[in-house]
């Protein structure tokens, strides 16, 4: 197991010795203690929850920890003159959660340190007081066994909750940089009130009120104001799954041919131009206190963690949810605008309601106006949309998975296209999952018809008979209207092929313009969360990220967390730091017909066609159409993709941003589409892009309160052949953009560039690089099983492949 930790901010001394007075582990009588062995058991004792516990309790839990192989930790505060770093290592290990015998040896607990990647002081081997102290910040803020800090894992058991009537406590209470749970969370204040957004999608001529529901610290009564975690999640108010799957689109139909124009983006631009609004609700009186509450259903564990730290969260679904007004548009501005609404009423830009009819005032009286979002997918999508409007109050997000431009979610290169695993899903099938209100019947009632009216217009408008970009889809660009403001950290998963790794990529290389702090991080999931993970102290580095931004703490947040940190695809528990991602990879260019290659299927000619039962078997099992396609071994795809396989690689191989392929091909019909994907071949037991949970329900939040699963990306079972790290798909009408469509003549030859997703993936020496060049993907594209040949001229086609460093062969 490696525990890394990137979160530590590195204090003073003096620093130090302050921290740990408003921690309360040093108080006036310690902080005057010169012995260090006398202080050392002072802090010992200390630890075990001095003002619940007797005296003689805490030296029976002290002297339960073995400071030596001979001396227990109690003990040896009693009989040794000094404080040894060997001994003080013993002890923190078990403190940490390690057990000895079984984790570390107590002869050698360095060495156990190291293997871990937990942190060592740079000492001699005797402590002296102010090393003493130094070394004991140092273990409160390492990561335990179970993934959390010492200090997080101490408040957990109540640490701070045993100072509840100490009113010199502070709160918000912030050690090494990062707040600390110190709020109670059993008097947590829930309430709802109803923003009033500058929106009318259902056209009923009064503006679109939404639901947003809060939880704040009881301290906010007596005047402390909070920053706000907002969540902006359309499945907040449940999801209409049944109605979505009856309406999810056939994917098993013939490619079509396009009719060829020569469209240029002003053809195709979104029109712009906003309705008239309604005026605004008039204001019948004022009050402080909201009238109706809520019992929570689903949450994110990460924003309760912040509960117990001097945060309010509030989550919002958005227009067209139960309890809301409005219909769901599936990406517009609309979406971005009725988020952008919840946080200008957190600043006191906007109204907002205690119930829907009487029109009484509420302000959020008890915020600081600092707001930042969070979330994954949808969620995440939202935040990067609220965050590129540069609205006022919205410090920072934290994206997580998040879509920048909804025609690379459904489509690619003018192809209809899936987002992973939901094959026939589009904008309208996303509309109706998220269309809460219909759940309430008297409201739906009211709104049936504007609904019916609105779902049929994205069925129209996404147009999956082309796959053609359009104004439809230029509407739903996150990117072509930047004026963000607030600093970002992005979070995604080098194997997330729902929210595939191009729509982080595009968005943080057009944030690369901006004056604003962003930061990446690049996981080995799939479209997961992260705040959970032993090998990674994901929870800490946003902790640091949103005490800076929204409580404005100087913790040097900026410099301490990496710009980039990625997580090593060829070592468990491994993580790196770089400065860019892409930016400063050497190119290198290879021929399709280079004698490194070797064509395995021996063709440069194959079919898309299959017979019909083995097509069925297919797409009932798109997975072991992969396997067919993409493994070495001769397989019932041989003579429907071409297979090329580098000789074995002499040093390991990183590639490192986004890798481009030019093939010169001919369809022998008028339509036509492309696929690629490049592989890792060499057997190794890979890691899996679904966590495993290490230690069930291990990571506790704050005192009584939410705890959760201890996870991680695991080696597999058994070792595979290959793994698939990126592709590339494009219908063969659309070789020159998204929108201008070419004719195809049969049987003639032209260029065709693909862009494969970007990616970061490390070949290790001895594996080799696959290209599979093929046509329909079972998991991705439309499934016509249509009578074409395809033809790649190998000799005019190649490979440019973008490498990390020394890696350029």
């Amino acid at each position: 197991m490696k525990i890394n930790q990137f979160a530590y901010v590195q204090p003073s001394h003096e620093q130090i010795i302050k921290e740990l007075a408003d921690i309360r582990f040093l108080s006036a009588r310690t902080q005057k203690m010169a012995d260090p062995v006398m202080l050392y058991r002072a802090l010992l004792l200390k630890f075990y929850l001095e003002k619940r516990q007797s005296r003689a309790v805490r030296i029976r839990k002290v002297a339960n920890l073995m400071a030596t192989p001979e001396l227990n930790a109690y003990d040896y505060t009693i009989k040794q003159s000094g404080v040894s770093k060997t001994a003080f290592y013993n002890v923190a290990l078990q403190l940490l959660g390690f057990q000895v015998g079984l984790d570390f040896d107590l002869t050698d607990p360095l060495a156990a340190l190291t293997k871990f990647s937990l942190p060592i002081a740079d000492v001699a081997d005797s402590l002296s007081r102010d090393q003493l102290i130094d070394a004991w910040y140092r273990l409160l803020n390492t990561r335990t066994k179970f993934g959390q800090t010492l200090i997080d894992q101490l408040a957990g058991q109540g640490y701070y909750a045993q100072f509840a009537g100490d009113q010199q406590l502070k709160r918000p209470l912030f050690f090494n940089g990062k707040a600390q749970a110190v709020f109670d969370t059993s008097q947590l204040i829930r309430d709802v009130v109803y923003v009033e957004s500058s929106l009318d999608t259902d056209h009923d001529g009064q503006r679109d009120l939404l639901k947003a529901e809060i939880i704040r610290p009881a301290n906010t009564e007596d005047g402390l104001k909070v920053p706000v975690i907002f969540t902006a999640s359309p499945y907040d108010q449940g999801t209409n799954d049944k109605t979505a799957d009856r309406l999810t689109h056939d994917v098993n139909h013939p490619l079509e041919h396009k009719q060829p124009n020569h469209a240029t983006y002003a053809d195709i631009e979104a029109d712009e131009t906003q309705p008239e609004l309604p005026a605004p609700r008039s204001i019948k009186g004022s009050t402080e206190v909201a009238e109706e509450t809520f019992v929570k259903g689903w949450t994110y564990s990460l924003n309760d963690y912040f509960l117990a730290r001097g945060f309010a969260v509030i989550y919002s679904a958005g227009i067209g949810t139960k309890d809301s007004d409005g219909v769901r548009t599936t990406g517009t501005r609309d979406e971005t605008l009725s988020a952008t609404a919840i946080i200008e009423w957190l600043h006191g830009d906007r109204t907002a309601f205690t119930n829907r009819t009487d029109q009484i005032k509420i302000d959020a009286w008890w915020s600081n106006g600092n707001v930042g979002m969070t979330g994954r997918s949808y969620l995440g999508t939202l935040s990067t949309a609220a965050a590129l409007t540069g609205v006022a109050g919205l410090k920072t997000a934290v994206v997580e998975a998040g879509i920048s431009n909804y025609y690379d979610y459904y489509r690619e290169n003018g192809l209809v296209v899936a987002p992973g695993g939901f094959q026939g899903e589009d904008t309208d099938v996303l509309g109706e999952l998220t269309f809460s209100r219909e759940q309430t019947a008297a409201d739906y009632l009211k709104i049936k018809d504007t609904w019916q009216k609105q779902l049929k217009s994205l069925t129209t408008g996404q147009d999956r008979a082309t796959g053609n970009y359009n104004a439809f889809w230029d509407a739903r660009n996150l990117l072509k209207h930047v004026n963000v403001k607030c600093d970002l950290l992005l979070v995604h998963g080098l194997n997330d092929w729902n929210v595939k790794l191009s729509h982080v990529w595009h968005l943080r290389n057009r944030l690369k313009q901006e004056p604003i702090t962003q930061k990446l991080i690049l996981h080995q999931g799939q479209h997961e969360y992260l705040n959970n993970f032993r090998s990674v102290d994901y929870t800490d580095l946003v902790n640091l990220w949103l005490s800076n931004k929204l409580y404005e703490i100087e913790n040097h947040a900026n410099q301490v967390l990496p710009d980039v940190l990625v997580q090593d695809n060829a070592q468990p528990e491994t993580w790196r730091t770089y400065q860019d991602w892409g930016a400063d990879a050497n190119v290198d260019t290879y021929s399709l017909a280079d004698r490194r290659f070797t064509n395995l299927n021996e063709n440069n000619t194959f079919s898309d066609h299959l017979d019909e039962d083995l097509f069925k078997h297919y797409v009932k099992e798109p997975s072991k159409w992969q396997h067919a396609l993409l493994t070495k071994s001769h397989s019932k795809m041989d003579q429907h993709a071409i297979q090329l396989v580098s000789e074995p690689l002499k040093h390991d191989l990183v590639v490192d941003g986004q890798a481009k392929i030019t093939l010169r091909a001919a369809s022998s019909a008028d339509i036509g589409l492309l696929s690629v994907a490049l592989i890792d071949y060499g057997k190794a037991k890979r890691l899996t892009a679904t966590p495993q949970v290490l230690a069930a329900q291990k990571i506790i939040t704050g005192y009584q309160w939410r705890k959760d699963d201890l996870k991680e990306f695991t080696l597999e079972k058994k070792a595979s052949a290959y793994k698939k790290f990126t592709d590339a798909h494009l219908n063969m009408q659309n070789r020159e953009n998204t929108y201008r469509v070419d004719d195809l003549r049969p049987g003639q030859f032209y260029s065709f560039e693909l862009t494969f997703q970007p990616t970061f993936w490390r070949l290790l020496a001895g594996h080799q690089l696959g290209i599979v060049i093929y046509a329909t993907d079972m998991n991705y594209t439309i499934r016509g099983n249509q009578s074409i040949n395809y033809t790649v001229n190998l000799d005019d086609s190649t490979l440019t492949l973008p490498l990390l460093g020394a890696n350029a062969e």
